[in-house]
């Protein structure tokens, strides 16, 4: 079967870890050492530069490797209109090195006065266009934005202005109108690939993050589950036919380090039937994720990016091992590994910090990832 325009056999999540010359000029930033242009214009030199090495690496979609955010989500969700920063989240799963999320809360009525993401994918298509493979490859340049569940999800009704949304119904509605107007300022821009970064559908595997997330929001983790899928169709629902979405779900990526567990059973049915996207990026590194068996309500026609590759550790995953697990999981899609493709189960650098690994070994990691899938796909890696 064909892979929907902008995925590929050989995938990833879209991060990559920030040059030492970015994460010392954020420094300086903090304490106003540096302005802002400076930075862009820093982050526009590697950003070229990570551009080129992930097609040198065989990787057909190509991202800013998320250069220009410290964090995935809030850097795109501090520029909504009506939101604000404001310390950080209260969680009993603060990190191995005491840091959590800022705080993202509503003050105002949502809006979208410009677009967010256009100016930073312009930049990528135009070093794609540029310095492309010379041998015919597809390139595709991914543009990757948070799911609207982040506004919901981590804070509770007190995030959320009362006085401007009396009504939840429409705090949601307002949501959905702001990334419907970014998709189509993307579009008009000449995307034709968007990935929604959705940790909380994940989370929502977890047993523990279900009885949290049923107290915060007073609703059963199955109608959340349910409202959420509702929540991205219809912020997607605009879109035209031939711009394709996908939707990573990741259980936290912070220096190597994980939040949540629990195997995709709790959503699948919901995931596969009900969300109208037309890939799912999954993390499948460990067992923290579970068995296969979700899978099976994956309908045909759709497409997984299995996540069986880990760039949260620093060794090279086993070639065997991969292969191994791939054909384990297409026995669960009704097309086998048609339906299939490879990834890393997340992105190399979630957050500024990166995973604990060096910059020659994530490299070498995708260099195995793009030989393990020709192995199993052949060499044309679009198909």
């Amino acid at each position: 079967m064909p892979l929907p325009a902008g995925v590929y056999r050989a995938d990833h999540v879209g991060s990559f870890l920030r040059p030492k010359e970015i994460l010392a000029a954020r420094e300086k930033l903090d304490t106003k050492d540096i302005s802002l242009e400076e930075l862009r214009k820093l982050e526009d030199k590697h950003i070229a530069e990570v551009a080129q090495k992930q097609i040198e690496s065989g990787l057909q979609s190509i991202t800013d490797g998320e250069f220009r955010r410290a964090w995935f989500h809030i850097d795109f969700l501090q520029h909504i209109q009506g939101i604000e920063r404001q310390g950080t989240l209260a969680s009993t799963n603060v990190t191995s090195h005491g840091q959590t999320p800022p705080r993202v809360v509503v003050i105002d009525k949502l809006g979208h006065p410009k677009p967010i993401q256009v100016d930073d994918y312009k930049f990528v298509e135009a070093q794609v266009a540029s310095a492309g493979p010379k041998d015919g490859r597809k390139i595709t340049t991914k543009v990757c934005i948070p799911s609207p569940t982040m506004l919901h999800f981590r804070g509770s009704r007190e995030s959320i202005s009362q006085e401007a949304y009396p009504n939840m119904d429409l705090f949601f509605e307002d949501i959905v109108k702001v990334y419907q107007q970014e998709l189509a300022d993307l579009y008009e821009a000449g995307c034709r690939f968007v990935q929604l970064d959705d940790t909380n559908l994940a989370y929502l595997c977890d047993a523990g993050m279900r009885t949290e997330a049923a107290k915060r929001h007073g609703e059963d983790p199955q109608k959340l589950t349910k409202q959420y899928a509702a929540l991205i169709n219809a912020a997607i629902s605009k879109r035209p036919a031939d711009m394709k979405i996908g939707i990573h779900l990741c259980r936290g990526n912070f220096r190597s380090q994980w939040f949540a567990e629990g195997g995709y059973e709790p959503v699948a049915e919901t995931l596969f039937k009900e969300l109208d996207v037309d890939v799912y990026f999954l993390e499948y590194d460990d067992e923290r994720s579970g068995d296969f068996a979700p899978l099976r309500f994956l309908p045909e026609g759709k497409i997984v990016v299995l996540g069986v590759m880990s760039s949260k550790k620093a060794e090279l995953d086993d070639k065997d091992a991969m292969i191994k697990r791939l054909n384990e999981a297409a026995k669960f899609c009704p097309q086998g590994l048609d339906q299939l493709c490879l990834s890393h189960q997340c992105g190399f650098s979630s957050t500024m910090e990166g995973n604990d690994l060096t910059e020659e070994q994530q490299w070498a990691k995708v260099k195995l990832e793009v030989e393990i899938a020709k192995q199993v796909w052949g060499d044309d890696l679009s198909v």
